[in-house]
């Protein structure tokens, strides 16, 4: 169970935690060290050897050691360091103390022009070669890139390839592990009116060879307290649009049906709730499917995952 949760039952046990549903920062180019399955290269660059030379090295900030993009500053003594790392020094060169100004170092942002480097994230798969202002561009939407980790209900700053986050999910946050294309999950919650903002334990479902994630939550939806499903799939956009999914929920002779694509894990947990890309319940109209005298949340959903064609 996630820190600070209180428990829910879902089909074995599912846990209650609440989220502040913080987007993950991604790490500097110097911290990548997870290790990504390799696969062929995305198109846009060029295979080949990367320029070899100290202008490399020059064109690395001496603070953060990220690749320096317009505009390149540098102190009266010639220092250089990017635009990011001027704010953060208070315009005073880190190496020799000197007021920074606002001088431009012209010279070396028109040498790197002439630059071919690999994509930082070389040592994950990718083998292509950019020039220098392009490679900034390929590396936002590299096919290499780390994933997030889906989970939502805490925060968590671990990246890696899917294995890796299966894993991880597994292993670190305890979520329930089901193998099958179809599910059939119940989910519990006394006092449902005093909760307004909660986010049930994540399922991962395996099958097709591919892995995907159950979201059931609650949140405020303008003036209605509302309860909302979705599916989530661990991999890449155009790979999840090969498949759909079914989500149902129903009582006392009625009943409510979404179908649609997953969403990729790249668009975060917030991102697909609030484009209410999902099933999504009205709290009356789940209580009403819950039975009884309303005061508790008995809630079934039931869903079915396939490959289109």
């Amino acid at each position: 169970m996630a820190p600070g949760g209180s428990a829910c039952k879902e089909v074995l046990e599912s846990h209650l935690t609440f989220s502040d549903y913080d987007t993950v920062k991604p790490k500097s180019e110097t911290n990548s060290n997870i290790t990504i399955t390799k696969s062929s290269a995305m198109s846009g660059g060029k295979h080949g050897n990367n320029s070899k030379n100290g202008v490399n090295d020059l064109l690395k900030c001496p603070i953060c050691n990220n690749l320096m993009y317009p505009p390149i500053h540098q102190c009266p003594n010639g220092h250089t360091l990017c635009s990011d790392c001027k704010v953060r020094v208070h315009n005073s060169c880190p190496t020799c103390r000197y007021d920074l100004g606002n001088i431009r170092c012209l010279a070396l942002e028109k040498v790197a022009e002439s630059l071919d480097l690999p994509c930082r994230y070389q040592n994950l798969g990718c083998q292509d070669i950019f020039p220098y202002y392009t490679k900034l561009k390929h590396e936002q939407n590299c096919r290499f890139r780390p994933y997030n980790c889906p989970y939502a209900g805490s925060e968590c700053s671990v990246t890696g390839d899917i294995p890796t986050l299966v894993a991880h999910l597994k292993e670190d946050h305890k979520v329930d592990m089901h193998e099958g294309s179809t599910f059939n999950h119940r989910y519990v919650k006394s006092n449902p009116h005093e909760v307004e903002n909660a986010t049930w334990m994540l399922t991962v479902f395996n099958c097709f060879g591919r892995h995907f994630c159950l979201h059931f939550e609650a949140f405020q939806f303008g003036m209605a307290q509302v309860y909302m499903a979705f599916l989530r799939f661990m991999g890449d956009d155009n790979e999840a649009k090969k498949f759909t999914y079914s989500l149902e929920v129903g009582a006392n002779g009625r009943k409510l049906i979404w179908q649609g694509i997953p969403r990729s894990i790249r668009d975060s947990h917030r991102k697909v709730r609030d484009s209410q890309d999902g099933l999504i319940i009205q709290r009356n109209l789940a209580l009403y499917f819950s039975g009884g005298d309303r005061q508790e949340l008995k809630l079934r959903i039931t869903g079915r995952i396939w490959k289109e064609d």
